[in-house]
């Protein structure tokens, strides 16, 4: 049995979720403890309870101590992961950091799954959806993976009700990868987007974000849009596309923060990853070690900036199987990491896939189509 102190790194959810996902992935028992020590409200909150079952469901296992609060938790697998068909989950946390905690496992259980996801889309400290779109899949994409998504419904903190669909497709052995020159950069795109406020506030966030990048001297289109969602709320996205790479940035509105502020937010997060250099920025960076330790070979990656997460998730691969991870640079500075790809481990695959009509609580969730945002052509 694997044990893990939990509150490495910053002490958040990162742990938790890589753990789940190498022990489902390797067949090994995994004890966390100290889950989330370090934080004010301590213990599995309601969206850690629903991943941990969703997980539990892919591949059997045997969980203890999966209450509120509880700071240990026992995860031990009983068989392979299982895939196939149309899985609901809703949740009272981020959809997309779901959506990534699902992904590898599906993604080496030998079937199509298609996902319907419930819950917080747009959220500060997660991914948005068209970062896993624009950005984190691609590059996926480009190692082997393949997996698509569509935005629903939009989802702002805390109320959730977003919805996400996506589809993930079989890998055999990924490929490694070489991340180490973004080259210059060519253009700025994104979305300046607005549920429940009049378009001029999208206008106001599209307009700051083109006046403060006017110095980087090159074209820089931000789309105004409406999206649907249950409460009020505004967000900002922008992608960086450079030669040989494409670094994305995300800023969420709040009660009382003018739009100028939104906007202000990505484009401060953009400006110091331009000034840090690195192929790939920090998150994605953070986001590409447990999909790049199953590929067969070495992955070298150029980061804009090390991060206490990054160093966290090295450590945590090691323990569950052959793969490394080497990481030169200092937290916070630029950096260079290496991923030492072990392959797949050896656990068979080919179950049948879930029945899904035995798992109520997984369905029924109401996905009707109101908004969606395509991913641009790479």
């Amino acid at each position: 049995m694997i044990q893990i102190d939990a509150s490495q790194g910053n002490g958040g959810g990162l742990i938790l979720r890589g753990a789940l996902v190498l022990s489902s992935m390797t067949g090994l028992a995994v004890r966390l403890t100290r889950i989330r020590a370090r934080r004010c409200s301590p213990g599995l909150k309601p969206q850690h309870l629903r991943l941990v079952e969703a997980m539990a469901r892919l591949c059997d296992a045997s969980v203890e101590g999966a209450s509120i609060g509880s700071q240990t938790l026992l995860f031990e697998p009983r068989g392979d992961v299982r895939g196939g068909g149309v899985i609901d989950v809703v949740t009272p946390g981020s959809v997309t950091l779901l959506l990534q905690t699902l992904f590898l496992p599906l993604a080496f259980s030998g079937r199509i799954t298609r996902l319907r996801l419930s819950g917080i889309t747009h959220a500060p400290r997660s991914p948005s959806p068209e970062s896993l779109a624009w950005n984190w899949l691609p590059v996926l994409e480009d190692a082997g993976y393949r997996g698509e998504t569509s935005l629903q419904k939009v989802g702002f903190a805390p109320r959730g009700g977003g919805i996400v669909h996506a589809t993930i497709h079989p890998v055999a052995t990924p490929m490694p990868l070489s991340l180490t020159e973004r080259g210059r950069l060519l253009r700025v795109g994104g979305l300046s987007s607005v549920a429940g406020l009049d378009f001029s506030v999208a206008e106001r966030q599209r307009r700051h974000v083109v006046s403060r990048l006017q110095g980087l001297h090159v074209p820089v289109e931000v789309v105004p849009g409406v999206v649907s969602a249950a409460v009020p709320g505004a967000f900002v996205f922008l992608t960086a596309e450079f030669e040989h790479a494409r670094q994305s940035f995300f800023a969420p509105g709040q009660l009382g923060k003018p739009a100028e502020t939104v906007a202000g937010e990505a484009v401060d997060a953009l400006l110091a990853s331009l000034g840090g250099g690195g192929a790939v920025d920090q998150h994605l960076a953070n986001q590409l070690l447990l999909p790049l330790a199953f590929a067969d070979g070495t992955s070298e990656i150029a980061t804009s900036r090390v991060g206490e997460h990054l160093l966290a998730m090295a450590e945590l691969i090691g323990r569950f199987f052959p793969a490394s991870v080497d990481v030169h640079g200092s937290v916070g500075e630029p950096g260079m990491i290496a991923v030492h790809g072990a392959g797949v481990p050896a656990r068979s695959h080919g179950l049948p896939p879930l029945d899904v009509g035995s798992l109520p609580e997984w369905h029924g969730m109401a996905a009707a189509v109101t908004a969606s945002q395509p991913m641009p052509a790479r």
